[in-house]
């Protein structure tokens, strides 16, 4: 496993981590998720991210059990505010910080976290406001370091000229093979400021691992089939053009000695301002192949390659 330093902070976090968005939020049975995570550790994987809002405290609740009797110096781990808990509590004031950070800690049964995210940007509160409230809770220990996710790069520069962007050390952004709107202002900005980029779906929800075919119905057992987690997925890459391409993509892979989910992974992290891929897994052995991803190299050929394909104008 691959380690890499989260923007200015001390942190230094397994290239890829593993997420509990729609998995460990009520997708699959409990004892799954927490044998996922314990794998994840066997793995070298260090750092886990949630946010309150996954099955509103579900994947909180998870991660906390399947940690408790883990070294806490073991682990980084992550999560987030934002999205309402409730018709009242939602946001990013003050006393949401303060009440949701709480709760986040009670269900993780831990007494800090290490990284506290900002889950989308508040108009309707002022960032002032926010970052007060968030400095505090570094002050009293009870969090390490703060982020933000789903950011756009003229939010991030509002911030710097607001207060100080610089208490930032991370951003999360959907970014992938399929999802690269990131590359032309957010990544620059951020890097600009000394901030790591964390990136979600990084396997375009399972569709980059090219179990789903073009013109066939998803596997029966997948996150397509399933009616509580393929919304998304479903709307943005769940159609034939997509998943040829996909297809396009297993040839440069074999050629390169690599599956898929590899070859989808190593790219993302061909970065280094990218400091982790966060993956999802319902069973163990899916996290064995994305942590095998970890410090692959890629050949100047294999991404002309993968460019001409995703550049193709049938794309």
């Amino acid at each position: 496993m691959q380690y890499r330093p989260l923007g200015r902070s001390s942190l230094t976090v397994s290239s890829i981590a593993l997420g509990s968005w729609l998995t460990y939020a009520g997708g699959i049975e409990q004892s799954q998720g927490i044998a996922c995570i314990h794998a994840a550790l066997d793995l070298g994987i260090n750092f886990f991210d949630t946010a309150n809002i996954y099955g509103r405290g579900a994947a909180e609740s998870l991660l906390g059990d399947a940690l408790q009797g883990i070294p806490r110096d073991r682990y980084v781990l992550a999560t987030k505010l934002f999205y309402p808990m409730t018709e009242q509590d939602r946001g990013l004031s003050r006393a949401q910080v303060f009440k949701q950070l709480d709760a986040s800690l009670t269900r993780l049964r831990t007494d800090h976290v290490d990284l506290y995210q900002c889950h989308e940007y508040d108009d309707e509160v002022p960032l002032e406001e926010t970052l007060d409230a968030l400095s505090q809770a570094v002050s009293q220990g009870k969090v390490r370091y703060i982020g933000f996710s789903n950011w756009t790069a003229e939010q991030v520069e509002r911030a710097a000229q607001v207060t100080g962007v610089e208490r930032f050390v991370s951003s999360q952004p959907q970014y992938s093979m399929l999802w690269r709107q990131p590359e032309a202002d957010l990544f620059p900005t951020c890097k600009k400021h000394g901030i790591s980029s964390i990136v979600w779906s990084p396997l375009a929800q399972g569709v980059l691992t090219g179990k789903y075919l073009p013109g066939m119905a998803p596997p029966a057992d997948s996150r397509a089939a399933s009616d509580s987690m393929a919304k998304s997925l479903r709307a943005r890459f769940f159609n034939d053009t997509t998943l040829e391409a996909v297809q396009a993509l297993r040839p440069i892979a074999s050629a390169a000695g690599l599956t898929l989910p590899q070859l989808a992974l190593a790219w993302v992290l061909r970065d280094e301002g990218v400091a982790a891929a966060i993956v999802g897994a319902s069973r163990p052995e899916q996290l064995a192949q994305s942590a095998s991803a970890s410090g692959i190299r890629l050949g100047a050929s294999t991404l002309q390659a993968i460019e001409a394909v995703l550049r193709s104008p049938q794309r």
